[in-house]
């Protein structure tokens, strides 16, 4: 649940500072700290998390099934391997305690859910022999349009009311498997209400004290780049025309995935994000045992994707100036790129 403690994760990035190098082309309000990019793993685990959650409803599988304690040991594992990866930086407690939180909350979570699904789901789930229910349907298009929401906007800002509502008045109250269908009400019910409740009072604090995060971020580009793909048109260049080095701005989270791999492709180097040079993570989806990344590219993690037998997650740091060619070696592999975490 990315940007889950807003107003936490708002103070963190203002506590990291920004890199005093004079080398550094991006303009002050857009440099970020540079283990920032470490940092931010945790946080977009719980967007993984759900992603991975929402695919395997979405092919039938059933909750009781789901690896629960299996992601609370992978979230942890992550942020002690970036831990690790930070020693050497200020010691960022505000991002810390943000990913403390997070991670603590959803460990709750998730071992409740656990435990329910495990023992009344799966009851349940055997009384109906195996068979969703409309309920089961909902649940599975809901935790997509979760899953989708969140990978752009803060996860206290989706709409639980609206599932709630359908739950209850475009879903038939009465057909086959009724102790299935009532089981998964009364479990909709209470989660959606429960997290509806709690994003309005985030939402109500954080935007009574806080401006909203910076969506932008600045890149230096080793040269102009031709027109990208019609959806791609929120590149914005920053100075001069023709001047060199080529400095612009492009969306920040998920969306800098799509500019920074539509960049590559044209044989664009990016040379410069949020005022780094340096390391920056990014995660991929491939088969187990898959070749290492190349060139100066260290792997930080490997994790099994739980619920896809055969594939692992490899999370890489890798200079930014090496960034673009990696992302051309990956396609060329048709390796699944997850995520950049752009700072």
């Amino acid at each position: 649940m990315r940007r889950l403690c807003a107003a936490v994760l708002l103070w963190a990035a203002a506590c990291a500072g920004a890199p005093g190098d004079a080398s550094v082309i991006a303009p002050a309000e857009h440099r970020r700290g540079e283990e920032q990019t470490f940092l931010t793993y945790p946080e977009w685990f719980l967007v993984h998390s759900p992603a991975e959650l929402a695919a395997f409803l979405g092919h039938g599988g059933a909750p009781s099934e789901f690896p629960w304690g299996g992601h609370i040991a992978q979230f942890w594992q992550g942020y002690r391997a970036v831990t690790r990866e930070t020693a050497s930086y200020p010691f960022n407690a505000g991002y810390h305690l943000m990913v403390s939180v997070i991670g603590g909350s959803t460990s709750v979570e998730y071992a409740l859910r656990s435990a329910y699904e495990s023992t009344i789901g799966r009851l349940s789930e055997a009384s109906a022999g195996g068979t969703g229910t409309d309920e089961d349907g909902l649940a599975a298009r809901v935790a997509q349009q979760y899953v989708d929401f969140i990978r752009v906007d803060p996860w206290y800002l989706f709409d639980f009311v609206a599932p709630l509502q359908a739950l209850w008045s475009a879903t038939p109250w009465t057909g086959p498997h009724l102790l299935r269908k009532w089981e998964r009400r009364y479990l909709l019910s209470t989660e959606w209400l429960i997290k509806a409740g709690y994003a309005w009072l985030i939402k109500l604090a954080t935007g009574a004290i806080y401006d909203p995060a910076r969506p932008l971020t600045a890149v230096v580009l080793n040269r102009e780049p031709s027109a990208l793909p019609g959806t791609l048109n929120a590149l914005q260049r920053i100075g001069v025309a023709g001047s060199q080095p080529v400095l612009v701005t492009v969306p920040r989270y998920d969306a800098f995935m799509a500019y920074a791999q539509a960049l590559a492709d044209q044989g664009v180097d990016l040379l410069e994000i949020a005022g780094n040079h340096g390391p920056i993570l990014v995660s991929v989806l491939q088969r187990t045992g898959a070749p290492a990344a190349a060139g100066s590219a260290r792997t930080v993690l490997v994790q099994p994707i739980l619920t896809r037998p055969g594939w692992e997650r490899q999370l890489v740091a890798l200079p930014v100036p090496e960034l673009a060619g990696q992302l051309r070696r990956w396609r060329a592999a048709n390796a699944q790129l997850e995520h950049i975490y752009d700072y």
